[in-house]
């Protein structure tokens, strides 16, 4: 016997209940949106890791500074060498900042985007 209880929103006899994969409250779309936003800010930290160890001249030869560059090398590969200067510190932060910025921008607008589906 169902109750009209205000506060109670659980329905026993509901029979649309879970037909959609959280469609009703939007958590599938927030948990996509949430999934790209969240890839786009871990590819703009690899890259920023990168500049910081790079312009605090980190051990090359390190395991882990070798990692991030190589990761940062892969992400930045379709923008490399835009920039040419001289002064190599210059030239790394704007040719790996660059495609931070653009995959902050990109991956939080298709984030809010998405959320507004």
């Amino acid at each position: 016997m169902p109750v009209n209880d205000t506060y109670n929103t659980y329905d026993p006899y509901d029979q649309n209940r879970g037909t959609r994969a959280r469609g009703r409250d939007g958590s599938g779309v927030n948990r996509t949106a949430l999934v790209i936003h969240t890839i786009a800010d871990i590819a703009a930290a690899f890259l920023g890791l990168w500049i910081l160890l790079y312009l605090l001249e980190a051990n090359q030869g390190n395991v882990f500074v070798g990692f991030v560059h190589g990761m940062a090398d892969w992400l930045a590969g379709w923008s490399q060498d835009i920039f040419t200067m001289d002064v190599d510190g210059l030239r790394v932060l704007l040719n790996y900042g660059l495609p931070a910025v653009i995959y902050l921008l990109l991956g939080h607008g298709i984030a809010a985007r998405v959320r507004r589906l």
